[in-house]
């Protein structure tokens, strides 16, 4: 998943992004509203997290003019504003939750799973699939036998989107907007030598084809007529 954080504060703007690269997240960051508001327009993202006190473009009127372009982007508030009319401003002005700092990076993380589990109408933080279990939490595979599949954090990224999508196709630009890292090398990384490997590690659990090359279009993983994904 792929997350733009736009906070002035140098030390909490590289600690948020350290932190969510760790838990295995792409995160671009602006340091102002306005380049904040150039990276949204030109980027697909996942969820943006928002700070309000923002040079060049506070971020109330940055959030204002983003609903006026998108009104399905995910935004999580991060504001030092913590009277009750500021944050219910905030949210009537489109933002999709708000959190108030200081904050727990557990709580964070938290919400931000939340509201990227909203974004693909998926509830739990376990999504079952062929004889295998995603954990979105710990962003962990497991077999029907408790035997953790040893992924690398790209190849997780990779079947937590198809997974998140299950039903859909989802082409190779689309993997390369929510999954790599604008600075990451799609020659010596591809997608096929990713894709490649995470196929064999799931085939060596199960002998169905669980992901689906569509060829000339993309990749899909098969959603079960009683899966409520």
């Amino acid at each position: 998943m792929r997350l733009l954080i736009i906070e002035d504060e140098p030390d909490l703007r590289s600690a948020l992004c350290a932190g969510l690269t760790k838990k295995g997240y792409i995160t671009d960051a602006a340091a102002d509203g306005n380049e904040g508001y150039e990276l949204a327009l030109v980027n697909n993202y996942d969820l943006i997290l928002l700070d309000l006190n923002l040079p060049g473009m506070d971020g109330l009127t940055l959030l204002k003019k983003i609903r006026e372009k998108d009104l399905l982007q995910k935004v999580l508030i991060l504001s030092a504003r913590s009277a009750y009319e500021q944050r219910i401003e905030g949210l009537d002005l489109g933002a999709n939750d708000y959190l108030v700092k200081p904050f727990d990076f557990g709580e964070l993380e938290a919400r931000v799973r939340s509201l990227l589990r909203r974004s693909f109408t998926q509830y739990n933080t376990v999504i079952h699939f062929d004889r295998f279990r995603l954990d979105t939490r710990v962003r962990l595979v497991y077999t029907d036998d408790n035997e953790v599949v040893n992924l690398t954090p790209k190849e997780f990224s990779i079947l937590e989107y198809l997974l998140l999508n299950r039903g859909n196709v989802v082409s190779a630009g689309e993997l390369i907007e929510h999954v790599w890292a604008s600075d990451d090398s799609l020659f010596s990384n591809s997608i096929k030598v990713h894709m490649s490997a995470l196929r064999k590690k799931l085939a060596a659990y199960s002998s169905n084809e669980i992901i689906i090359n569509m060829r000339g279009s993309g990749y899909r993983i098969k959603k079960p007529d009683n899966d409520h994904l």
